[in-house]
């Protein structure tokens, strides 16, 4: 089984982090990566190593208040409560929010697919992600109109796939799956997991042993939040 993963084959990693994409910063609060000076001149405050391979003038960037009491900048689809635009770092999706629950989510549960072109190892490891984490999981994928007998075929196209959307839109960032991922990772033999994919980060049971999020090898920057598994 593959987890939040698009390709199974990983290109040269030589780019930089994205910017304007989704990073941690000190002790975990949601962040962004942009230059310094632009964290500086929103009132934001930087934290080094939250942006895979930065180049020098580009960081995590939080801002853990904004506004009025208790607002707080992250992610819009991680805020509880509703989001003021531009007093914030970064890209429109980077709001300050106007709650001070720390917690991700809030969906219905999502249609889990059905056996058949998606096989039934992946079916039953998105049950038992779902259930683990309620609220959690805005939507499933499995399966890709692709030939899965074709030379170097993904496996989205033969059903082995599971995608997690964590956010209110799949173009858009959260940074709600780190758990989920950490989680998959120390249940992965009986989930019978290949790889996962989380926040331009992977890890592999054949190649990884088991460890924080934080220190899964880098992927290259494959240009927006959904390809890069924000």
């Amino acid at each position: 089984m593959r987890w939040f993963a698009v390709s199974a084959i990983l290109a040269s990693q030589v780019a930089f982090a994205a910017l304007n994409e989704p990073c941690y910063g000190a002790n975990g609060v949601a962040g962004v990566c942009v230059s310094t000076a632009t964290c500086s001149s929103n009132g934001g405050v930087t934290s080094s190593g939250g942006c895979p391979r930065d180049p020098a003038d580009v960081k995590c960037c939080a801002k853990p208040t904004c506004g009025a009491s208790p607002g707080n900048c992250r992610w819009s689809s991680d805020c509880a409560g509703s989001s003021l635009s531009g007093l914030c770092p970064g890209p429109s999706g980077f709001k300050c929010c106007q709650s001070s629950a720390t917690g991700f989510g809030g969906y219905a549960a999502p249609k889990i697919p059905a056996v058949g072109p998606c096989k039934q190892v992946s079916v039953d490891g998105a049950k038992r992600v779902v259930a683990q984490f309620p609220g959690r999981i805005r939507d499933i994928g499995c399966v890709r109109a692709c030939d899965c007998s074709a030379s170097g075929a993904s496996d989205h196209c033969c059903g082995k796939a599971v995608d997690l959307m964590c956010s209110d839109v799949t173009e858009t960032a959260s940074i709600g799956g780190k758990a989920i991922a950490e989680w998959i990772m120390n249940n992965q033999a009986s989930l019978k997991v290949k790889y996962i994919i989380w926040g331009q980060r992977i890890w592999n049971p054949s190649q990884d042993a088991v460890k924080a999020w934080s220190s899964w090898r880098t992927m290259e920057d494959r240009g927006n939040v959904r390809e890069n598994h924000w």
